[in-house]
């Protein structure tokens, strides 16, 4: 049951239209030369991001892939932090050293960095949630994942291992119809990736990935099911990535019927004609979002823009973690981590 407040079905309507904004001027940027490297965005996953990582709560920590800004932005990373990573400032949160969206903040905001290899962020994810068991903490860890990434390792060892202790991890499988250009109709044999979730004896769910409320209210759910020390859920939200895999692509493998279909189910439009049926949302509103949506974009741009670059004199800083202070007692020596194996009664 949805227990959100007004406010916050207009913030989820608010985000969702931010993201796609400033995915939409990252695109500009990188064919304008202004951005090295690759760009990847998530045009028609805005609300399977959005609405999961507003399931959560303080505390809990996010475990994006490189498509999820949307999280990103709802776990309270902001424009600006956004753009000056793209463009390697001083005042990105790397401070210059990475241009994509391998963003981590563990000490405000909760988010573990992210990385562009298929599934490689959940082992983290798990042992994330591996420590606030073993703290006894009531905190969940929501990690994303690709559907072409459900066929790595690092995938089936991560579930397995979580669904074995009963870690409070739940992880979203954004499929969004491709596998960088390979379709789901290539990849698997399964009609619903969520099945894989009975191999591990874990709850598995579908749901709508373009209904932003759907994903909220299963997120929560799960959420619910971690917290209590029952372990585990795998959601399988059923979205479509309505352009090519990075921005260098031009999508001429997707069938236009497919993406003609997938634009009358645009999951921003969906949601604001439900705020509409809710009298939450007029077009006056509308208006008033459009027009602080574009202003907080051109505020990060120009903020990014402003920054310096980093200075080389620093090159070497934050390469290597401070020494540790030895252990004194035996107590010290045997890790928590260990002692929560061991109480699982599995340590050899």
């Amino acid at each position: 049951m949805i227990d959100l407040a007004r406010d916050d079905l207009l913030g989820i309507y608010y985000l969702m239209g931010l993201t796609r904004a400033v995915e939409d001027a990252t695109r500009e940027m990188y064919h304008q030369g202004q951005i090295q490297g690759t760009v990847y965005t998530a045009r028609g996953l805005e609300a399977t991001t959005v609405g999961a990582a507003s399931a959560l709560q303080p505390g809990d920590v996010l475990a994006p892939q490189h498509r999820d800004l949307g999280a990103l932005l709802a776990r309270g990373i902001t424009p600006r932090e956004i753009m000056a990573q793209w463009l390697r400032r001083v005042d990105a949160p790397s401070q210059g050293r990475d241009g994509q969206l391998h963003i981590a903040d563990m000490a405000t905001r909760w988010v573990l960095p992210s990385t562009g290899l298929p599934g490689l962020a959940l082992p983290v994810a798990a042992g994330a949630a591996l420590a606030m068991k073993t703290r006894g903490e009531r905190h969940v860890v929501l990690a994303f994942v690709g559907d072409g990434g459900t066929n790595t390792g690092d995938f089936h060892e991560t579930m397995n291992l979580a669904a074995t202790l009963d870690l409070p991890l739940i992880c979203i499988i954004e499929n969004n119809g491709y596998a960088a250009r390979t379709p789901t109709s290539s990849q698997f044999r399964i009609k619903h990736l969520a099945d894989r979730a009975a191999a591990y004896g874990i709850p598995g769910h579908v749901v709508d990935g373009n209904d932003a409320l759907a994903v909220y209210e299963i997120t929560q759910q799960a959420a619910e099911i971690a917290r209590t020390g029952r372990g585990p859920s795998l959601i399988e939200a059923k979205t479509y990535r309505m352009q090519g895999h990075s921005a260098a692509d031009s999508a001429n493998y997707m069938p236009p019927s497919a993406l003609d279909e997938w634009r009358q189910r645009d999951p921003i439009e969906l949601y604001a004609r439900r705020l509409e049926n809710l009298g939450l949302l007029d077009d006056a509103l509308i208006l008033e979002y459009g027009t602080r949506i574009a202003q907080a974009v051109q505020d990060a741009l120009a903020f990014a823009r402003n920054s310096p670059a980093p200075d080389p004199a620093t090159l070497t800083d934050r390469l290597f973690a401070p020494d540790p202070v030895p252990p004194t007692t035996e107590d010290e020596i045997i890790t928590a981590p260990r002692r929560a194996v061991e109480r699982e009664g599995i340590w050899n």
